[in-house]
C-alpha cells in the first residue's frame, strides 16, 4: 500500500468506480428504529446507550459501505458532543474503518497557529504514541480551517507529510449564507475563497507534497452548491484533491459535482451524508424495501448514487 494519501486516493476512487464518499454524521433520534429499541441502546440522554447505539449503526453502516466506496467522511462534532466517551468512539470507529480497507476522513475543521496548530496535528493526523495510546488510530486525512493563512496550514500539511496522510483546507463553503463572506472581493475582483486557494495550492503543489499519480496530499473543501465559478479551480490547480460536499441532502446534483473532477475521473470525491446514512427514511426506499430493512435501503440509496455519478461523469 502506498504511503502517499494522495495515491492512495486515486487507486481507491479507481477500484470503486466512483468517487462518491459516505459522511457519517449520526444523530440518535434518527437512528433505525430496531437499534433504539433495544434494551441496551434505548436511552438517548444515558452517554453509555447512545454511543453504543451510534457505535452499533455506525460500524454496521461502514461495513454496507466499505465495498462500495473509496472512503468515508467521519463528522467528529457528532462525537464530540458526549465528550471523552464520544471522543473515544470516534477513533474506535476510525479502527473498525482501518480493518476495513477503507479510507478516512476526520471532519474536523482545525486551525490555529504555531504550536497550537502543531498539537491539533498531532492530536488530529498523528498516529498516537503515547503508552496506552498504541491501539488508536488517526484518520487517513482530516479538515483544516485556513483563515489564518499559511501559519495555519503548514503545521497540519507538514505532520501529514510525515504520516502518509493527508489534509483539506476548507476554502469554499456549501452553505447559503458562506458567500457573504466567501465570495467578497478585493478591489481587483479576487474573492476571498479564490485567495484562499491560492495560498493552500502553494503549499498543496510543493514537490514533497506530491505523489506517484501526480496528487498533492493536501487538498481543498469547495461545496457543490457555490457558484459555477468555483470549477475553475479545479483548472487552476489540477494536482489538488477537491473534496465536495453538498450533493443529496443539500441540493447539489451530481453533475454539480462532478465538474470538479479531472479529465482522469480523479481530482475530486463527492461526499453525501444523510442522503445515505438515513436512506431508510425516503419514500422511494421505503416503498422498496420497507424501513426495517434499513442497511438495503443504505445499500441501495449508494449503488444509486454512484449510477447517478457515473452518468453525468459521461456525459
Amino acid at each position: 500500500m502506498s504511503n502517499h494519501f494522495g495515491d492512495r486516493l486515486f487507486d481507491a476512487v479507481k477500484n470503486k468506480k466512483t468517487p462518491l464518499v459516505v459522511g457519517l454524521d449520526p444523530v440518535y433520534g434518527r437512528l433505525p428504529e430496531a437499534i433504539r429499541n433495544h434494551p441496551r441502546m434505548n436511552d438517548e440522554y444515558d452517554v453509555a446507550a447512545a454511543l453504543d447505539a451510534i457505535f452499533e449503526f455506525t460500524t454496521r453502516v461502514l461495513k454496507i459501505v466499505a465495498p462500495m466506496v473509496p472512503a468515508v467522511k467521519i463528522n467528529s462534532a457528532y462525537f464530540e458532543r458526549y465528550l471523552w466517551d464520544g471522543v473515544e468512539t470516534y477513533y474506535n470507529l476510525i479502527s473498525e474503518a482501518d480493518a476495513l480497507d477503507i479510507e478516512t476522513i476526520g471532519d474536523v475543521k482545525r486551525g490555529d497557529i504555531g504550536h497550537t496548530a502543531e498539537a491539533y496535528a498531532e492530536g488530529h493526523v498523528k498516529n498516537p504514541e503515547l503508552v496506552g495510546l498504541e491501539d488508536f488510530l488517526a484518520p487517513d486525512a482530516i479538515t483544516v480551517n485556513g483563515f489564518a493563512g499559511l501559519d495555519g496550514i503548514v503545521p497540519f500539511a507538514d505532520v501529514a507529510n510525515e504520516q502518509g496522510k493527508g489534509i483539506f483546507v476548507w476554502v469554499r463553503a456549501s452553505n447559503p449564507s458562506a458567500g457573504e463572506l466567501q465570495d467578497f472581493a478585493d478591489a481587483d475582483g479576487v474573492k476571498m475563497y479564490e485567495k484562499l486557494a491560492e495560498v493552500v495550492a502553494s503549499v498543496a503543489n510543493e514537490d514533497k507534497r506530491i505523489g506517484k499519480r501526480g496528487y498533492s496530499n493536501v487538498g481543498m473543501v469547495v461545496g457543490a452548491t457555490s457558484p459555477e465559478e468555483t470549477s475553475a479551480l479545479r483548472t487552476k490547480y489540477p494536482k489538488a484533491w477537491l473534496l465536495i460536499p453538498g450533493y443529496g441532502s443539500q441540493g447539489a446534483t451530481a453533475e454539480d459535482c462532478v465538474r470538479f473532477c479531472n479529465s482522469d475521473g480523479a481530482g475530486a470525491i463527492v461526499n453525501a451524508s444523510r442522503s445515505i446514512i438515513y436512506a431508510y427514511e425516503l419514500d422511494k426506499y421505503k416503498v422498496q424495501f420497507g424501513a426495517e430493512n434499513w442497511e438495503k435501503c443504505i445499500e441501495q440509496a449508494v449503488i444509486d448514487a454512484k449510477v447517478e455519478l457515473s452518468k453525468a461523469m459521461h456525459q
